[in-house]
């Protein structure tokens, strides 16, 4: 297929795409009125924060009605979502303000055609063994390079997506030789059961079902120590940032305070993630022990967001995922360092994650 040809596809395809989003979530704007996240935002008092369901200190937030308790003049509404795909699509709709995505689909929404306005203003988690390719029982596969002429499911667009790739061009695999398949986590989980796929990559808590009957070929852990990491990030609406500063800020400072209760009181993190999972508290915490949870001052180090006087390595991060997606032909262009760098909401940091 000729590139202005899947150029205009993809335009096509994120129209459609758009127009769900609004027809599910109403014109775009906010239920107070005002501009929501799209607009001037001043007289709505309603925050639409996007969250996706893996274990995370943004499940803790959500169960202990943390930002309703720091941000009592507004309301929140929490939207779920399966991937990050479908979060970009949301925010090109203006119909979310806050959200947890991965740091693969942050590139894409910063990269053109996308081009998306919104702002990475936290961490949540670097993924670990919480992402990984497994192998269904009975395939005989045994390595990445099994995986020739196998169907091969994952979310596309995802960090997921993403360390496949990576996993593919680490073994020498070509990604035509692989009939890769577009498959959320829950179709995935099915799929697997049907048999209807012989491997899969994706995260928690479907990882931890298709385990069960399958092999482990490569973790995101493994990939971040060959030079390809992958993340769970909280980015923001630029237009949601100017509006409602200091509502950031009570979003940041409580995001900070779900790190440290995983660290200092790993229980309680475990009940609140397990109520939001529907699992037991001691299976949510063997699962949040997968991950790689930063400490809220590591933040704005200079491995990470850094500070307003200089942005932190995540931008060179965020290029360099956008550069393997422009190889493999995923994005159109790779932004500019500095255009990503702008993209890095440091306003306030570190002062502003403290509790």
């Amino acid at each position: 297929m000729s590139r202005p040809r899947l150029t205009r596809l993809l335009s096509v395809a994120l129209a459609a795409a758009t127009a769900a989003v609004l027809a599910a979530c109403g014109n775009g704007t906010a239920s107070g009125g005002g501009g929501g996240g799209g607009g001037d935002g001043t007289a709505d008092r309603t925050i639409r924060v996007a969250y996706q369901a893996f274990p995370s200190g943004d499940l803790i937030v959500k169960n202990k009605g943390w930002l309703e308790q720091a941000l009592p003049g507004y309301t929140i509404k929490w939207i779920k979502f399966d991937s990050g795909a479908s979060i970009n699509t949301a925010f090109v709709a203006k119909s979310v303000d806050i959200a947890a995505i991965g740091s693969s689909p942050v590139a894409r929404g910063l990269s053109a055609p996308l081009n998306i306005p919104y702002q990475v203003a936290f961490v949540l988690d670097v993924a670990g063994d919480n992402e990984a390719l497994v192998a269904r029982d009975g395939t005989g596969i045994s390595s990445v390079a099994d995986l020739r002429g196998k169907k091969v499911a994952t979310p596309f667009a995802s960090t997921s997506h993403y360390s496949l790739l990576a996993a593919l061009e680490k073994a020498g695999v070509p990604e035509s030789a692989v009939n890769l398949i577009d498959l959320e986590p829950q179709d995935i989980l099915a799929s697997w059961t049907r048999g209807d796929i012989d491997a899969a990559y994706v995260w928690l808590p479907t990882l931890d079902e298709i385990k069960k009957t399958g092999k482990t070929l490569i973790s995101s852990r493994e990939l971040a120590t060959a030079g390809k990491p992958t993340l769970d990030l909280g980015v923001v609406s630029t237009a949601f940032i100017q509006a409602h500063p200091d509502a950031v800020d009570a979003w940041r400072k409580v995001e900070a305070r779900a790190l440290d209760l995983i660290v200092d009181d790993p229980d309680a993190a475990a009940q609140a993630v397990g109520a939001e999972l529907n699992l037991g508290k001691d299976e949510a915490k063997a699962q949040l022990s997968q991950g790689v949870f930063l400490k809220p001052a590591d933040l704005a180090s200079p491995e990470w967001l850094g500070t307003p006087d200089k942005a932190g390595g995540l931008a060179q991060n965020l290029v360099s995922a956008a550069q393997f997606l422009k190889d493999q032909q995923k994005i159109d262009a790779v932004p500019d360092l500095a255009t990503v760098e702008r993209a890095i909401y440091t306003k306030g940091l570190p002062g502003a994650l403290a509790s």
